[in-house]
């Protein structure tokens, strides 16, 4: 069993950063203290998943740190960016090539593949230092 079951169906919360509910970025820190053993920061200054463009900015800022670097992704654990409209405000966590986990439009956490609708919104790949194998 791969990883990424042990998300799947983890309902949305927004400021969620538990098992309870999760926003994207909420799902990705519990992934990777939960697999990785890595904190990533809180980041829980915006109000609410409707505010865009503080969403943008904390994705910018935490892919901007020195523990991040871009990749070409398609190895488990690189955050894959993606636009909402004009700004990246949405991530998900790679699983395998091409299928990521991610929480789906307040709905829950599941696995989705990348191509499709996600493929046109994609930003790009970031990789923590501390999942670099």
């Amino acid at each position: 069993m791969n990883w990424s079951a042990a998300y799947v169906g983890i309902p949305f919360k927004d400021h969620g950063r538990d098992r309870s509910g999760c926003d994207c970025y909420g799902l990705a820190r519990l992934v990777y203290r939960g697999e990785l053993g890595i904190d990533l920061p809180e980041y829980g200054s915006y109000a609410s998943a409707d505010e865009h463009a503080e969403i943008a900015a904390l994705i910018d800022g935490a892919a901007a740190g020195p523990e991040w670097s871009p990749c070409a992704g398609g190895r488990s654990f690189d955050l894959a960016v993606f636009r909402r409209g004009r700004l990246a405000t949405h991530l998900g966590l790679v699983v395998l090539p091409g299928i990521m986990l991610h929480m789906a439009d307040e709905d829950a956490a599941k696995v989705e593949r990348i191509a499709g609708p996600w493929s046109s919104r994609l930003v790009g790949y970031w990789r923590h230092a501390g999942a670099s194998a």
